[in-house]
């Protein structure tokens, strides 16, 4: 599949998987997951034909990991980043002491006054990782990385959740948990 088919792919598994499945014709259970099949033959009646191997394809090419099979391979679901109710099952877990944020410059002054927050989502995503967190905000212009203390909040009592794709899931962050890195 050429890098553009694969990146449209991706977007329209994206919406149909983590924002509007009925959209497609497609019902997701509680847990975000509907049979591969299911799958295909809604998007197939859409004008959207994705194959088996395409499939597969973006899965294990998606540079984020947005999507996972269940072990059996019969069934699909993305890893986060829902805006519709859905129970992925992720237990709570001690953080590392810092996680990062992407965000740009215009979003600061919100950020400095509110926090983090999930907006049309469920968690706030943090990553690991600077690199990650700069990729993320690179997606709306020069990104800025904020840093999470992530010990204290946790401590604070804040439950931290890690999704199968390794992004961290937190239900907000309050400016005072935040940094900022200086400008690469």
């Amino acid at each position: 599949m050429d890098e553009k088919r694969l990146i449209r792919t991706s977007k329209r598994l994206s919406h149909c998987l983590r924002h509007d499945p009925a959209h497609y014709g497609v019902a997701l259970d509680g847990a975000g997951w509907v049979e591969v099949d299911v799958l295909l033959k809604a998007l197939a009646a859409r004008g959207i034909r994705v194959s088996r191997a395409d499939l597969d394809e973006v899965v294990a090419g998606n540079d984020k990991k947005r999507f996972a099979f269940s072990a059996d391979g019969r069934r699909i679901r993305a890893s986060q980043g829902h805006s519709i109710t859905v129970d992925l099952g992720y237990e709570p877990v001690e953080p590392p002491a810092v996680l990062y944020h992407g965000t740009v410059g215009s979003a600061l002054p919100q950020i400095r006054r509110d926090g983090l927050r999930p907006m049309n989502r469920h968690d706030v995503h943090l990553s690991a990782d600077v690199a990650t967190a700069r990729r993320v905000g690179t997606r709306r212009g020069k990104p800025v990385v904020l840093t999470v203390d992530a010990a204290r909040l946790h401590a604070d009592g804040t439950e931290f959740r890690r999704s199968a794709n390794g992004v961290w899931l937190v239900s907000q962050v309050p400016p005072e948990y935040l940094g900022t890195l200086p400008s690469a």
